[in-house]
């Protein structure tokens, strides 16, 4: 059975006026064949022409498509510099990630010895008895509190500290 095709009122050989390439819509359950696609339009010679103009076009593209000499050693340098940028580029990043690992094991070094250093400051002070050093100074070195009248007061100068040039006169 052929699909029929309805003919829409003011429309010729029964297509619609939107119909366009790729876009028509056929009635019924039949589906035209489509024709089997040839060659590729810019790869066959058009009507006009001729097979020396496309043995012409064939050559040109050949000729476009060839290295010379010169265009090889470009290419060549162009790729070893961009080979030794990468090179250069790995080698600083390693450094860099070096550098970065050496910084978190000293800091990690430094972290430790706070720590000793904080727990050594805290068992000195918990070592010293006020008590007993105030006792040693009393009792077997002689020592006593300063009285009121043996306290002499000096005015700070500029230099912020106070020389002495001869001995404290004794009252």
């Amino acid at each position: 059975m052929a699909a029929r095709r309805q003919k829409a009122p003011g429309t010729t050989a029964g297509r619609n006026r939107r119909d366009t390439y790729g876009s028509a819509y056929v009635q019924g359950t039949a589906a035209p064949k489509l024709e089997p696609q040839s060659m590729p339009e810019k790869h066959r010679p058009a009507k006009g022409q001729s097979v020396r103009t496309s043995n012409r076009i064939r050559r040109n593209q050949e000729r476009a498509m060839y290295m010379d000499l010169p265009y090889v050693i470009l290419l060549t340098i162009a790729s070893i510099c961009t080979l030794y940028l990468c090179i250069q580029y790995l080698h600083v990043q390693s450094s860099i990630t070096a550098r970065m690992h050496n910084i978190e094991v000293m800091e990690a070094k430094l972290e430790k010895m706070r720590a000793e250093n904080d727990a050594l400051e805290t068992s000195i002070n918990t070592s010293i008895d006020l008590n007993k050093i105030y006792e040693i100074a009393t009792k077997e070195l002689g020592m006593v509190y300063a009285r009121k009248n043996q306290v002499l007061l000096y005015d700070k100068t500029e230099s912020e500290y106070v020389r002495q040039y001869e001995d404290i006169p004794e009252y």
